[in-house]
């Protein structure tokens, strides 16, 4: 059992799901989970949360039914120069922030051009997830990803959504083991991530935990469960995991 999930979605989001921020804490304390991740989409998704939505959460409870609650915004990469959809002085006021392209908003490109659009936004250093790059519409280089990821502190997910029989992404098992061959050659983190949209899979690694299993991953480098550490790399800015005592 994983005891948290920090890629998750409430009805702020806009789409495929009527959750309030209280329900999903609550359906999270029932599955047992210990801290909770929201990560409403950023403004260029259609019908999404606007830049007031994202200010207001400054001021939201950090504790819902016995859960701890990080407040952070899955943004949308606009481009190969890595620009998102939240400035720099909102995403400073929020815990943390994952980094993610949607076909809404960037249209796929080379191998080289999404590769350069991900290491650009890494750079930026409220990101410190990169979010479902496993898409196989969007061609990367892991090894260079990895490499940026490393230098930026940044940490990678595996993504239930992309995994689960239900999910829209197609095959992305064959990029999905090369995230975590490389992860496991530079030694560093993953989470297992639920992207939820609403409360019904928050916290539903099945997919994702199987797969990182039978690739047989090492335990010690999945976040889910090192909580305190966890914590303090989501705020801390540009501060690597493994620096973390």
């Amino acid at each position: 059992m994983y005891l948290s999930d920090m890629h998750t979605h409430s009805i702020a989001s806009g789409h495929a799901t009527s959750c309030t921020i209280s329900y999903m804490a609550k359906s999270a304390a029932a599955k047992g989970l210990k801290l909770l991740g929201i990560t409403d989409h950023g403004p260029a998704t259609l019908a999404s949360g606007t830049a007031s939505y994202f200010r207001s959460l400054t001021f939201s409870p950090k504790k819902r039914f016995g859960v701890d609650l990080f407040y952070g915004a899955e943004l949308n990469i606009l481009d190969p120069a890595g620009h998102v959809d939240l400035e720099d002085d909102l995403l400073s006021k929020l815990d943390y922030a994952i980094a993610s392209m949607h076909v809404q908003n960037y249209r796929p490109g080379t191998c080289e051009e999404n590769t350069l659009a991900y290491i650009n936004a890494m750079r930026n250093p409220h990101i410190k997830i990169l979010g479902h790059c496993d898409d196989p519409r969007y061609p990367v280089d892991y090894e260079a990803l990895a490499s940026s990821a490393k230098e930026n502190a940044v940490v990678f997910e595996i993504n239930e959504a992309s995994l689960a029989p239900y999910g829209y992404r197609g095959d992305t098992r064959a990029n999905n083991r090369e995230i975590l061959r490389c992860c496991a050659k530079y030694q560093i983190p993953i989470l297992l991530s639920s992207d939820s949209h609403g409360a019904e899979h928050i916290g539903d690694f099945t997919y994702a935990a199987e797969f990182v299993h039978e690739t047989m991953f090492p335990e010690s480098l999945i976040l889910n469960n090192q909580l305190p550490l966890l914590k303090v790399f989501l705020q801390t800015r540009l501060v690597s995991v493994h620096k973390i005592p």
